[in-house]
């Protein structure tokens, strides 16, 4: 009997404009397709955002893990091929993940930050310390977290990010006695997820954040 196909995610890389000194995307995104293939996913790692972009006809999940193009120029520079890509992924229902500093990338395509429901913005958000943290679900009710109570990870923990009213979240952190939000998703115009988690490989040792992954790419991809 013939097996039947494996789904397929697409992993854009930051490299280039989308790289940035903190962060090491090439290793990270590896451990991200590590994570994916684990669980049947035909896992694609493509270190040019802008060639991915503009190849998603086929793939049931983007996943973004680059970093902000503006932050060496700071001037919008829009790939025609990436953005009639994106858009038309989004609008046929691909699944959407955002990992980390994908808060504050592809800024020059004004539908990923409408569909995944909030950013970094720079002068408002900020992070503590890298150090050993534990992010707390709060919403236990759905598909994601069901059975989930908590993530402890080694990360660089995001705060005071902008994040949209309608975004459902379900894990937060604590900092100095605030909590903020560390996991949510969205369901229009697509099924997308976004985790702050994931600053460098470290993070990737946590079996939480690799479950957390698996069920939130099969979510978003509607399988």
């Amino acid at each position: 009997m013939e097996r039947p196909t494996r789904p397929r995610a697409v992993i854009a890389t930051g490299t280039g404009r989308y790289a940035d000194p903190w962060h090491p995307y090439p290793t990270t995104s590896a451990r991200i397709a590590e994570v994916l293939r684990a669980d049947g996913w035909d896992a694609i790692v493509d270190d040019d955002v802008d060639h991915a972009l503009a190849h998603l006809d086929g793939a049931d999940l983007l996943v973004v893990n680059a970093g902000d193009p503006w932050r060496n120029d700071g001037a919008p520079r829009a790939d025609p091929a990436a953005e009639a890509g994106l858009t038309s992924a989004i609008a046929r229902g691909i699944g959407l993940i955002g990992v980390h500093a994908a808060l504050s990338s592809l800024r020059d395509h004004p539908a990923w930050r409408a569909a995944i429901g909030g950013e970094w913005v720079p002068g408002t958000s900020w992070h503590p310390p890298i150090d050993e943290a534990r992010v707390r679900v709060v919403d236990a009710n759905h598909t994601i977290t069901d059975g989930m109570p908590h993530l402890d990870v080694f990360d660089e923990r995001y705060s005071d990010l902008v994040v949209d009213a309608d975004a459902r979240v379900l894990a937060v952190h604590d900092v100095d006695g605030a909590e903020h939000p560390a996991v949510w998703v969205r369901e229009q115009p697509t099924r997308a997820v976004v985790s702050s988690l994931g600053h460098d490989e470290r993070a990737y040792d946590s079996p939480a954040l690799a479950a957390l992954l698996q069920r939130a790419a099969r979510w978003a991809a509607r399988l």
